[in-house]
């Protein structure tokens, strides 16, 4: 008998020093709780630990929830930890839309956080709206003069539209292009230069926050720039684009008629040849129709007087051509 009492006494002791060990390591948060009038039972810290869930952090949120008379249950603290989440951050988020009037539940802050924005962060720029600033953003109007103007959009985040708006980049982007297309409808740049407001005024009018998770309260010009006369630099490309293509064609005709004159020459040079030729038979020919009869030495000589009385009268006239013949 006393074979069997000793082992499970030892057993027994064991038991006790295990819960022991635990009561103890989560004691001090079970009392911090039972005082903040934030209950969470012994059981439930060891559970949590098991299912490796910091105890510290849910305890402590449980206690801001209750403090602030929106009590949170642990089980919805505890899924929300094991799914990424940040539950300090959403406490905190719900104790500041309760104290800004602003509609927001556990369930859709959870959402939000879950998402990927700052929850916290989107309560408090509904309650401030911020202010972002665009980049430089350039633009031409209708006579032809670049603009450079920059932005100030003041926006308040929308509870509702977080989950699945667009963000600030998107803003920023529509912004841009509204400021584009104000500048470009304006006849002359001076209109805007006059009144800044002309732009502010037909980009809000576009509703430009639709689909995104923020309301555009106003957009303000901070700044105009005169950049370059684009119209003319334009123009003056196109002038020379222009004269370049009547170079390239007069070039082409050039070469045409360059290509026109050497067949020409080659021509008379093939003629010149003809001729060279031909007066190459004619003492052949004579020669010959002396031989046969043909022609009598007489007419040789009278024809050989021909020619010199002939080349006389050209070196008398003095002509370039005969001279140098």
């Amino acid at each position: 008998m006393e074979t069997i009492l000793i082992p499970l006494i030892i057993i027994l002791a064991i038991v006790v020093l295990v819960l022991f060990f635990f009561i103890a390591k989560f004691f001090s948060l079970w009392l911090q709780a039972l005082f903040s009038k934030a209950s969470v039972s012994i059981f439930q810290l060891i559970g949590m630990r098991l299912r490796k869930v910091p105890p510290q952090i849910i305890v402590e949120a449980r206690i801001l929830s209750c403090k602030a008379g929106m009590p949170v249950d642990t089980n919805l603290l505890e899924a929300h930890y094991l799914s990424g989440g940040n539950v300090i951050r959403v406490i905190q988020a719900l104790i500041a839309a309760n104290k800004a009037n602003i509609k927001l539940d556990f369930k859709e802050a959870a959402a939000i956080d879950l998402a990927g924005r700052n929850v916290l962060e989107a309560v408090q720029m509904s309650v401030n709206p911020k202010v972002i600033e665009t980049p430089k953003v350039s633009a031409v109007a209708l006579d032809g003069i670049q603009l450079h103007a920059v932005t100030r959009i003041t926006v308040r985040a929308s509870i509702q539209k977080l989950v699945g708006g667009a963000g600030e980049d998107t803003v920023v982007a529509r912004v841009g292009e509204g400021i584009v297309s104000s500048i470009g409808s304006a006849k002359s740049h001076k209109d805007v230069l006059e009144n800044p407001n002309m732009i502010s005024k037909k980009v809000l009018a576009s509703g430009l926050d639709a689909g995104t998770a923020f309301e555009i309260l106003s957009i303000d010009i901070a700044d105009v720039d005169v950049g370059q006369n684009i119209g003319a630099i334009l123009e003056t490309d196109r002038a020379e684009a222009d004269k370049k293509i009547a170079q390239a064609k007069a070039e082409e005709r050039r070469a045409m008629a360059f290509a026109a004159e050497q067949e020409m020459k080659a021509k008379v040079m093939e003629m010149k040849a003809k001729l060279v030729e031909a007066e190459s038979q004619i003492p052949m020919a004579m020669a010959s129709a002396l031989r046969d009869g043909k022609l009598g030495v007489m007419d040789y000589y009278n024809l050989k007087n021909i020619e010199a009385d002939t080349q006389m009268r050209h070196e008398i006239a003095g002509t370039p051509e005969t001279n140098q013949k």
